[in-house]
């Protein structure tokens, strides 16, 4: 059993002020796996003031002392690697040896890496005829993030947040806070200095809405569902704090006639069944030609018959539990609606997987014959379940792909990447995957329409944590 019952604010753990704790479950088990102290608007006085306090002098920290300080983060966290890994495993259900050590751990690390590279050339200061443009960090933060990608989202804000200057305060999900808390450490012992990172733990009507409504936090970043970003944008309204929000997303998978179809579904139920389907930017929406959708439809079932669905800490397993009980109980219901709706349901269902009686699984899911206005194919599900969709030709598809509130990730295959790319300028996402092609750290990530505002990673997600100064006259502008 864990027992997080403290916070790290100003350089230090702290007791919490009050005695609630939240028990933190394994979904695999649902048994308790350890417990959180909850804190509240309290601590999150002392985190800003701390953070507040720190800001003076790490917001004119060298570029030189700041690339030093990542250097030794990075080693620490290689350290560190195989206990973020368990944890994770232990707090999401994450596979061990699938998942959670081979992507979900380094996916942190990788984030620290790309932004002590963007920070080596990063321009904070640029002469534009007889005027500067500064690049100043906007101050002390709010850092929200959710429970799928632990590190992944930690990382991705606290990494360009040290590197800007601005120092933060950090609330992870309450659900899983095993990872946040060895990511505290690591950023300990690495020597962050005192106040420039604070973590709170606590839910979001106690901690997560006392930062967005701080008048000490002067930016807030937040990864989560589109509902819970909707109230952190009207709580940071009041103070007009600048904000960045990464919410969800129902991505359109368009395979285009001519497409090597088996290559091609076989890419896009993998992709959606990783980390089981609790992915922000999974392709849920397959957009296949009807003619070929029956041969789509057997070459999907069979990809997933592969999937080894079971305990996150046997090696053979490729697919975890649902991470909650309130998530695996709306995977559950939104099933059980497609069905209700009409979708035909090709393979799994409601229910656990045969021969699991308790944890949080559900069972690898394929609906085909969907139409756009269903239920399954506008909400964001987060689960194992692919919903399949024919069209007629490529316009109708493209209007079909873009026919969503959501822009997070669209995914196109083609006959080839310039076919492909064509039909991706068309679509309406902010980030577009041809023909298999993965992730970059480098690059913007982030979504149109109700998939968010602003951008992270790379040097992308610098601009999120920095003011622009214009300097007029300055003597050595010229």
């Amino acid at each position: 059993m864990r027992e997080l019952d403290s916070f790290y604010i100003g350089g230090r753990w702290v007791a919490p002020s009050g005695d609630q704790f939240n028990e933190v479950i394994n979904p695999a088990t649902e048994q308790a796996a350890g417990r959180v102290a909850m804190g509240g608007p309290a601590e999150v006085e002392a985190a800003v003031t701390a953070a507040r306090e720190a800001f003076e002098g790490w917001s004119r920290s060298t570029r030189e002392e700041r690339l030093a300080l990542f250097g030794r983060v990075i080693e620490v966290y290689k350290q560190r690697m195989d206990d973020l890994a368990l944890a994770i495993c232990e707090e999401m259900g994450a596979p061990l040896e699938t998942v959670a050590k081979p992507q979900q751990a380094p996916s942190g690390l990788g984030h620290f890496a790309t932004a002590m590279g963007v920070l080596a050339s990063y321009e904070f200061d640029k002469p534009l005829g007889s005027t500067r443009i500064v690049r100043e960090p906007v101050g002390a933060c709010g850092l929200i993030t959710p429970w799928n990608w632990p590190a992944n989202q930690i990382a991705c804000k606290v990494a360009p947040a040290l590197a800007t200057g601005c120092t933060m305060v950090l609330k992870p999900s309450e659900l899983a806070p095993f990872s946040a808390q060895i990511i505290a450490e690591i950023l300990h012992e690495a020597g962050v200095p005192a106040g420039v990172f604070n973590l709170v733990y606590g839910d979001g009507p106690s901690v997560g809405a006392a930062m967005a409504a701080h008048p000490g936090l002067e930016m807030m970043s937040f990864t989560g569902s589109t509902r819970a970003g909707i109230l952190v944008a009207k709580a940071a309204a009041d103070t007009v704090k600048k904000i960045s929000l990464e919410l969800g997303g129902k991505s359109p998978n368009l395979i285009l006639p001519g497409a090597p179809l088996e290559k091609a579904v076989t890419h896009g139920v993998r992709s959606l069944m990783n980390n089981t389907g609790q992915s922000c930017n999974a392709p849920s929406r397959m957009l296949v030609p009807r003619a070929q959708l029956a041969e789509a439809e057997a070459i999907a079932v069979q990809v997933m018959a592969k999937l080894v669905v079971g305990d996150p800490l046997e090696a053979s397993t490729t697919l975890g539990p649902q991470a909650n009980g309130k998530q695996w109980e709306r995977v559950q219901s939104l099933i059980q609606q497609g069905i209700s709706e009409g979708a035909r349901l090709v393979a799994g269902g409601t229910g656990r997987p045969e021969g699991l009686t308790r944890g949080f699984y559900s069972r690898p899911t394929l609906f085909s014959d969907v139409t756009n206005d269903m239920t399954i194919a506008r909400e964001e599900i987060f689960g194992p379940v692919l919903c399949m969709l024919p069209y007629d030709d490529v316009e109708e598809a493209v209007r079909i792909a873009n026919d969503t509130p959501y822009g997070l990730s669209a995914y196109v295959y083609g006959a080839d990447s310039a076919e492909a790319a064509r039909i991706g300028a068309r679509l309406r996402a902010g980030n577009v995957h041809l023909n298999g092609a993965r992730l970059d750290t480098r690059a913007a990530f982030g979504g149109f329409k109700q998939s968010g505002i602003g951008r992270e990673w790379g040097a992308f997600g610098f601009e999120e944590f920095v003011e622009i100064k214009s300097v007029f006259g300055a003597p050595d502008a010229g």
